[in-house]
């Protein structure tokens, strides 16, 4: 048996801009019936249409974890609607295989007349499972969602937090095939959304669960998701794992550049108490090499204008990749700085980092406890790969790729 649940075939979805129609069924059909119909009953390529999806093909497996990301309006919640089946694409076909359990945004699904206990029992039965089974679990359902006290209290009086609690709660608890969220756990608090992220790895543990997930937050789509697509207006950009698509994508947000110089003191960002004057990163490139690669050894050099003279000053180069993680944070030794210029050097040696897109920020500390100022995304960068004297190909696991002394042989 084939293992595919969602295929997804030249999915295209066109809107019309602008009213549809006059308002009234009897006068539309007046004026289809006279020959001067609204554009509405007609085909229309004018600049009155917007294609929200183009040609959009893919393939998920039971139990892929995949990603959506683009900006606002690329289509995103356009394609979860086609697949949870809650519009149909202009052209093109989707085939599912399964229970689908979709949570696109708060109040889906659930009557607002109802009470959350009721709620539970309907949406269990729209997903073909009886009642002793919606009962057996109930009490972890209403556990995970913490609000046990408003259980009876019909749902439109929730907050949408309290909404999207339950929801969320419902739709990973009744155990769905296919599980296909959209943007709504930013509704909830940090504590609740780590929460969310964690039951999702749980469920997508057993092979069984397929997830489909959009999300703004890289690190999520990065920590959940294996595969990931990137969609820009109605197109697919790329469709690969979800650490090289992520890369990709926030990439393309942020202008790659290895060097800022103020010669302005008044114009240069920072305080009364510090102001940045330069900050670079130098490669030092391989020979026969045309960019940076994990061969590459890099030197990170900046320049302050110190305000205060005597002041006990230390830096800290903090370096992060696209995904919102921390690469690392090395700081300088707390210096008694006198007024005027004062610069620091970092050297990253060769063969430290993993191949991947990075930026450095700078913060500079006062008395190694209190932050002065921070210039964050000062330097942007990309590391390409390079292989040599091995067949393996496959991505090399990691944030870094350090050349540590290590022995291997026969006694």
């Amino acid at each position: 048996m084939s293992n595919v649940v969602i295929e997804a075939q030249h999915i295209s979805k066109r809107y019309r801009l602008g009213p549809t129609g006059t308002g009234s069924i009897r006068q539309d059909v007046q004026r289809w019936w006279r020959g001067n119909a609204d554009p509405f009953f007609r085909e229309r390529t004018d600049p009155g249409t917007l294609w929200a999806l183009k040609d959009i093909d893919f393939t998920m497996q039971r139990g892929d974890i995949w990603g959506i990301v683009g900006d606002n309006g690329a289509g995103k919640s356009t394609l979860l609607k086609i697949i949870s089946r809650i519009i149909q694409p202009t052209t093109g076909r989707v085939r599912g295989r399964g229970t689908v359990g979709s949570l696109l945004e708060v109040g889906t699904g659930f009557h607002p007349e109802l009470s959350g206990r009721e709620n539970i029992f309907i949406s269990g039965y729209l997903l073909g499972m009886n009642k002793a089974r919606v009962k057996e679990k109930f009490d972890e359902i209403v556990a995970f969602s913490g609000i046990e006290q408003f259980i009876d209290t019909p749902v439109k009086r929730y907050s949408s937090g309290m909404y999207v609690r339950l929801a969320f709660s419902v739709a990973a608890h009744l155990e769905p095939d296919i599980l296909i969220m959209d943007e709504v756990l930013a509704v909830g608090d940090t504590s609740f959304q780590k929460k969310c992220l964690d039951k999702m790895k749980e469920l997508s543990g057993d092979g069984q669960r397929t997830i489909l997930f959009v999300s703004h937050n890289m690190q999520a789509v990065h920590h959940l998701c294996k595969q990931a697509m990137w969609l820009q207006r109605g197109q697919m950009v790329t469709i690969g794992s979800a650490t090289e698509v992520v890369n990709r994508y926030v990439g393309s947000l942020q202008q790659h550049k290895l060097r800022q110089q103020w010669d302005d003191p008044a114009l240069a960002p920072g305080n009364e108490f510090v102001r940045i004057m330069s900050f670079e990163l130098i490669p030092e490139l391989v020979e026969g090499a045309v960019s940076i690669d994990v061969r590459t050894s890099l030197t990170v050099k900046f320049s302050i204008r110190n305000e205060v003279a005597g002041a006990l000053l230390n830096a800290g180069l903090h370096l992060y990749n696209y995904a919102g993680e921390c690469i690392f944070d090395v700081a300088s030794p707390a210096t008694a700085c006198a007024g005027g210029l004062v610069q620091g050097e970092c050297k990253i040696p060769a063969h430290f980092l993993n191949d991947g897109a990075y930026y450095f920020s700078l913060i500079i500390v006062r008395d190694t406890s209190i932050p002065v100022y921070y210039h964050e995304g000062g330097i942007h960068f990309e590391v390409a790969d390079y292989r040599e004297n091995t067949n393996w190909y496959g991505k090399w696991k990691g944030a870094v790729r350090p050349q540590f002394p290590f022995s291997f042989g026969s006694v």
